[in-house]
């Protein structure tokens, strides 16, 4: 990983602006620590994969950047902005976006724990920063376990529910309405979590997450995790069948 100053990264910028006008700046995976960036305009640069450590950046100007799994921890950055931006996997777990312009950012699966996001500026262009769920009402949910077992929820109204900057959800309680095989051709009485053996969901009856997290930004905790679709249901189970399978071959 290339270690970049702050007189470099403000002389290519300055090269790339006289020479090549709005081209997006190529500085993948590459490091910037103990320099102060607060202010600057760094607008249409990859930084995917890039480490910002101990980095002053308020007021910077990101727009149109791709940060895709840049690890921006512990960073300041107040009144910053991210319009347009491409931030898929980001770590920003315990960062200051107090005041952050979001507008036309795609944050999917970005890391937002322990994250000050107080004041900031999103739309509907903004892209995964809205709960995936109804925010009220009953809905129908999806969920997979064991054995490849498709499991057809419904969310009460009653019924805590959250998501962080994924597809995935998460609720309190939830009624099973029906367990079946992939296509639906074979029904269940029960079905298995993939994470807690001993956490069964039975047809007809209604099921308590263990130590509900009411913190939407909080991901893998506690909950019944679904997905609002049979699709999405169905896709992440053939994942993790993929994964079984690459697995069970390393070990032949």
């Amino acid at each position: 990983m290339r270690n970049i100053s702050e007189q470099e990264l403000r002389d290519m910028i300055k090269e790339r602006d006289i020479s090549e006008g709005n081209k997006m700046l190529d500085l993948k995976r590459c490091r910037f620590e103990n320099i102060d960036m607060s202010g600057m305009k760094l607008r249409n640069i990859d930084f995917e994969w890039c480490d910002f450590i101990d980095v002053n950046l308020d007021g910077a100007d990101f727009e149109g950047s791709i940060l895709s799994n840049a690890y921006m921890e512990r960073l300041s950055l107040k009144n910053v902005s991210f319009r347009n931006c491409m931030m898929h996997s980001t770590d920003l777990r315990f960062s200051n976006l107090e005041g952050a312009d979001l507008r036309g950012a795609d944050i999917f699966c970005s890391n937002l724990e322990d994250t000050i996001l107080d004041g900031v500026i999103t739309d509907d262009t903004t892209k995964h920063f809205k709960m995936k769920c109804p925010e009220t009402g009953p809905f129908i949910g999806w969920k997979t376990c064991f054995n490849m077992r498709l499991v057809m929820l419904l969310i009460p109204a009653d019924a805590r529910r959250t998501s962080s900057t994924m597809n995935t959800c998460r609720c309190d309680k939830a009624k099973v309405l029906k367990i079946t095989n992939p296509d639906e051709s074979v029904k269940f009485d029960e079905a298995v979590s993939f994470v807690d053996g001993d956490f069964v969901y039975r047809t007809g009856e209604m099921a308590y997450a263990k130590g509900f997290n009411p913190d939407r930004w909080r991901d893998s905790t506690g909950g019944i995790h679904f997905f609002l679709s049979k699709e999405e249901a169905l896709g992440y189970l053939m994942s993790i069948s993929e994964e079984q399978c690459e697995s069970a071959n390393n070990w032949v």
